[in-house]
């Protein structure tokens, strides 16, 4: 992902926990909050120490990236976008953990209609 389209400080980070909508379900919670002045949406990644070592923390944050690239046509733009992975997410193949990140973002109603 290009660096304008990450969130990495931590007031950003703090604005979307306090001000955003969360969404959840057994996987993931996600933070959603609009930004009037933004033409794209920004996404930040929080992958726990408890959810497993650096390789399985890495390779979470890979399959959700690849997963948001994915489905970039479809998601709000204009928002900025907090994205926790739970416990169970560490036994995950890619294409659960994007099924399971849609059905998230389809509970938000952030998810563009095909």
């Amino acid at each position: 992902m290009k660096k304008e389209f990450r969130i990495k400080k931590n007031k950003e980070f703090q604005t979307a926990f306090q001000k955003g909508r969360s969404f959840a379900n057994r996987q993931f919670v996600v933070y959603s909050v609009e930004k009037d002045d933004q033409d794209f949406f920004r996404i930040g990644l929080s992958v726990s120490k408890k959810i497993g070592n650096a390789v399985t923390r890495n390779r979470i944050k890979r399959y959700v990236r690849q997963a948001i690239f994915e489905l970039n046509d479809q998601l709000t733009s204009g928002n900025d976008y907090v994205i926790i992975a739970r416990k169970p997410t560490a036994e995950m193949d890619f294409f659960e953990v994007k099924k399971s990140l849609t059905h998230v973002l389809k509970v938000g109603k952030v998810l563009k209609r095909n």
